[in-house]
């Protein structure tokens, strides 16, 4: 289903001339080869253009024949490529194959280009007949030989015209490309046309961590995967038409970065079965947050009416919850990749998943946090120690995470562990981290006999009225930690910092000695503010059905940090209240 769902993509997208037709491709430039009526060189010009973001110079994208796939031997591409190809210029230290690079390259024009006769074709001809390395090499502008040595590519220009301008040379190409095939038929696998497939596939570019030069997502390296005695992708066969459809649909995913994600290792590409990009803007929200396009309030307003099945506009463009919609997330394996994630499902159902997700997730603010709904690559983030270089989050994790929020299903255990790691070695209980505690405690604990009060611990905000044994632990926790704070103004290290981690496994061994602290704490605050603090401790021990605990479950510790949190934030906001209320 993936690659058909990617074939009709590209076919959408091609009806609306908005992906290049069978056989070409946008390459990327950096020279250009200057060529006069006889072949000669005028000169090597360049082509980069300012970035979207004004901070660099990139190679410019020009709509040129379709690269080769390059495994072994020498291949060139038509009209473009490399320096060592169309120059014969040695840029390796390992030059003995640049000759015949250059030979295999004039070779393939002077074959594709022998019957075209016009001014364009006979230079192209003429240049690679009488091409001097040499002097080619002495008239580089300065700073071209230190990009071409990383592989810079060139075209040629002649009349202030690149190859794809001239119709001529474009009927050259597009007669080789969709020429006679050799070998034997098969019947296309997603096309169920009868096709003599191709041996190799067009690489998939802008994928995290792959190879700059690509990766394929259909491959056959190795007889332990191959049937019948069938080589390479003869063991999926696809014709030439539909291999460069469904890796120039995937390209145009992965290229765009307005409309794809990275989570984990993944990148993670998505798109409407009619190929409308405001489906992809929705989900970039739902992704990333709202901006500058949308506000929160009406951003939930659209995926509330999504995930209520009803058409909704936005952009200028009407939703339709009906619309058929695909998730697609690779990592790299190598020089190949691995389909980590797929998800096809109406829109509405794929809004209705994430949004029960922001749903189940959805907790009181720590005024650090700046999203109303905390994107899934920060929530992940939470996992992975701060002072870490690689901030990167377990690729399984992140995997298992993204297909649980498409699904709706339960959240990996890894997630919920790794979260209690990161808890007990910071003693910082983030709104990200208190998030991950309360989705993983809504759906993971279904089948615990304690789910009810378990679930009414896992509320938005303070529930006062909950009995659950860990969740008032965690509030009695907050308070006393409060006491202390109250009786010492600027301490730098309360007993967070020290009992947190036992108090929340192992209450009966820590609480005792807690509370004579906060007595020795209440006695030297004094005062209305001690009675107030007396008063809210005794209301929280008498809610307390049994003795302290000798030890808590991991779900159990769940609930006592969300009973923390909530206190924590409670208080901060009666704080918050107060200093306001003073200030008008």
């Amino acid at each position: 289903m993936i690659l058909q769902a990617l074939v009709a993509y590209y076919n959408k997208l091609a009806a609306r001339g908005e992906i290049s037709k069978s056989g070409w491709a946008k390459a990327k430039i950096s020279w250009a080869i200057e060529l006069g009526d006889d072949g000669s060189v005028l000169g090597i010009l360049p082509l980069k253009v300012e970035s979207p973001d004004g901070k660099k110079q990139i190679p410019r994208e020009i709509l040129l024949p379709a690269p080769v796939k390059k495994t072994s031997g020498e291949r060139s591409n038509f009209l473009w490529e490399n320096a060592e190809y169309l120059l014969g210029v040695q840029t390796k230290e390992d030059g003995g194959k640049t000759a015949k690079r250059f030979v295999t390259a004039k070779e393939l024009h002077d074959s594709l280009l022998a019957d075209v006769h016009t001014p364009v074709a006979e230079a192209i001809k003429a240049y690679f007949a009488a091409c001097d390395p040499a002097a080619i090499a002495s008239m580089l502008p300065d700073g071209c030989m230190d990009e071409l040595r990383k592989g810079a590519n060139l075209t040629f220009l002649y009349q202030n015209r690149f190859p794809g301008e001239f119709p001529e040379l474009c009927a050259a190409w597009d007669a080789h490309y969709g020429g006679e095939k050799i070998g034997e038929p098969f019947v296309d696998v997603v096309t169920g046309e009868v096709v003599v497939p191709e041996a190799t596939h067009p690489s998939i570019k802008n994928v995290q961590d792959a190879q700059p030069s690509g990766a394929a997502l259909v491959s056959f390296n190795a007889e332990a995967f191959e049937s019948f005695g069938r080589k390479q992708n003869l063991n999926a066969p696809m014709g030439k038409e539909t291999a460069f459809a469904y890796t120039s649909a995937l390209n145009s995913l992965t290229g765009d970065k307005d409309h794809r994600q990275h989570i984990g290792d993944m990148t993670v590409v998505y798109f409407a079965e009619d190929a409308e990009p405001v489906y992809q803007d929705v989900m970039d929200l739902c992704f990333a947050g709202s901006d500058d396009r949308v506000t929160d309030a009406e951003l939930h307003s659209i995926l509330q009416n999504i995930a209520a099945g009803k058409q909704t506009d936005f952009a200028g463009k009407t939703l339709s919850p009906d619309d058929r919609f695909y998730l697609l997330g690779i990592s790299p394996n190598a020089s190949r990749l691995s389909v980590r994630c797929f998800r096809q499902s109406s829109f509405g159902d794929v809004i209705s998943r994430i949004k029960q997700h922001y749903d189940d997730i959805a907790i009181v603010t720590d005024n650090r946090s700046k999203w109303v709904d905390i994107p899934l690559w920060a929530l992940l983030r939470e996992t992975v120690n701060p002072n870490a270089n690689d901030k990167t989050p377990a690729p399984q994790m992140a995997g298992d995470t993204l297909r649980a929020v498409l699904t709706g299903g339960r959240y990996p255990e890894t997630l919920y562990r790794q979260t209690l790691l990161r808890i007990r070695a910071e003693h910082d209980i983030t709104r990200g981290k208190a998030a991950i505690v309360k989705g993983y405690l809504l759906r993971n604990t279904k089948h615990r006999k304690d789910y009810t009060y378990i679930k009414e611990a896992s509320t938005m905000a303070l529930n006062e009225t909950s009995n659950y044994t860990p969740y008032v632990l965690g509030r009695l926790f907050s308070t006393l930690e409060a006491v202390q704070s109250a009786a010492n103004p600027g301490i730098n290290t309360t007993i967070k910092d020290k009992y947190f981690n036992s108090a929340c496994a192992t209450p009966a061994a820590v609480f005792p000695i807690l509370l004579k602290l906060a007595n020795s704490h209440l006695k030297k605050l004094g005062g209305g503010l001690a009675v107030n603090y007396s008063k809210q401790i005794g209301e929280l021990t008498a809610r307390l059905e049994t003795a302290f605990p000798k030890t808590l479950s991991l779900e159990e510790q769940g609930a006592f940090i969300l009973g923390y949190y909530h206190q924590t934030q409670k208080r901060f906001e009666k704080k918050n209240t107060t200093e306001m209320t003073e200030e008008n």
